[in-house]
């Protein structure tokens, strides 16, 4: 479908969006491959047991991931809560529909204080009593073993936004072995690259969750649990089709799961190489426009080529850091983001300058996005 013309979105008065923000759920995500799009529509013709399409999408991940196991949820957040249901209430039916009433329960999950997020409710909203630990100059290892209890549940690892502060994830998995508790992992925004799927599986950490709607290319609306067995059997109890745990609020089609599992195979046959290519292009044509202009100032960021270094969602992909002797990085924001097409960045906070991604960039698109900074920012 062309990039200019949409009648879907046209007629509903929706603009266009270029997305130089990155893998946004308010923006929508990621743009699904082909493939993946006639895999739903394929999906659609017929009805399935639902159970059996999720044992049967389940074994594929575990292939894919190295796990004993693996679920098709509805978007990591939803992953994060059924991680946390299946460690405190487990398999038992009168805990799974006790939940999110902890009552009886070992419902303690310890967080490094530099983990937190935005995304915490999604490990209270199945009962989780989070306990900080540490703080961003620095996490030690007598803070995590004194935290340890009777009521302790889990031990929450969060690849998040740039942080630092926390214990080495491999220190993180001693001590907990130690005591035998699980290592619960929210790896979300970590896809590409592929070698991310097997990376913390192979430390021995209990569950790991992903995106399926940012660099994986599948339904938004999608993501995947992986972990040990148990574990896996225990969070499918608590979540749609069944309808006893709290996580029939997260249900997810035959579609989606199809698509899901679509976009995986897809991901794994990919020359990710190839595609860091065309990002690191896109980077260059941007930049080749704007860099003699003398009221802007422009820094190309490539990624880490040992994929071991890519700990946080900006390094999984290149992007530019661009700010203005005229305008302000909110500004910046502002004066793009007007029109149609919307052009959206991401304010860098962290930096002078705002964040440029082209990992979602469609064919023609760098272009656009260069003239419409000469425009807007002159």
């Amino acid at each position: 479908m062309s990039i200019i013309k949409n009648e879907y979105y046209n007629k509903l008065g929706i603009r266009r969006v270029i997305n130089c923000a990155s893998y946004l759920t308010m923006l929508g995500g990621s743009i699904m491959p082909k493939g993946v799009i006639d895999a739903m529509e394929k999906a659609s013709e017929w009805f399935v047991d639902m159970k059996e399409l999720n044992m049967a999408a389940g074994e594929v991940i575990a292939e894919f991931t190295g796990a004993e196991a693996g679920l098709v949820t509805a978007g990591a957040a939803s992953a994060l809560m059924l991680q946390t249901a299946a460690c405190i209430a487990g398999s038992n039916p009168k805990y799974i529909d006790q939940l999110p009433n902890t009552d009886g329960l070992k419902n303690e999950f310890i967080i490094h204080r530099s983990h937190r997020t935005n995304y915490d409710h999604n490990y209270r909203n199945a009962g989780a009593k989070l306990i900080e630990i540490g703080n961003t100059g620095g996490t030690n290892e007598w803070e995590l073993e004194s935290n340890i209890n009777e009521k302790t549940a889990g031990i929450i690892y969060v690849y998040g936004p740039k942080q630092a502060g926390a214990i080495e994830i491999e220190k993180v998995i001693e001590i907990a072995n130690k005591h035998s508790i699980p290592v619960i992992v929210d790896a979300a925004a970590l896809l590409p690259p592929p070698e991310n799927l097997r990376r913390f599986i192979s430390m021995g950490v209990d569950m790991v969750a992903y995106s399926g709607g940012k660099g994986l290319r599948g339904p938004q609306s999608t993501g995947i649990l992986c972990g040990k067995k148990h574990l896996i059997d225990a969070a499918f109890l608590h979540s749609a089709p069944n309808n006893e745990g709290i996580g029939r609020v997260a249900k997810v089609s035959k579609e989606e799961i199809i698509g899901l599992i679509t976009a995986l195979e897809i991901f794994i046959d990919t020359d990710h190489s190839l595609i860091m290519k065309k990002w690191e292009n896109d980077c260059n044509i941007i930049s080749d426009s704007i860099k003699s202009v003398d009221y802007l100032k422009v820094s190309f960021i490539k990624a880490p080529d040992n994929p071991e270094d890519i700990n946080d969602e900006e390094s999984t992909h290149p992007y530019l850091i661009i700010s203005s002797k005229n305008h302000s990085d909110s500004e910046i924001e502002e004066l793009l983001a007007e029109g149609n097409p919307s052009i959206r960045v991401r304010n860098g906070f962290d930096t002078d300058g705002v964040k440029v991604f082209t990992s979602n960039l469609q064919e023609g698109e760098a272009k656009i996005v260069a003239q419409k900074i000469l425009d807007a920012l002159s």
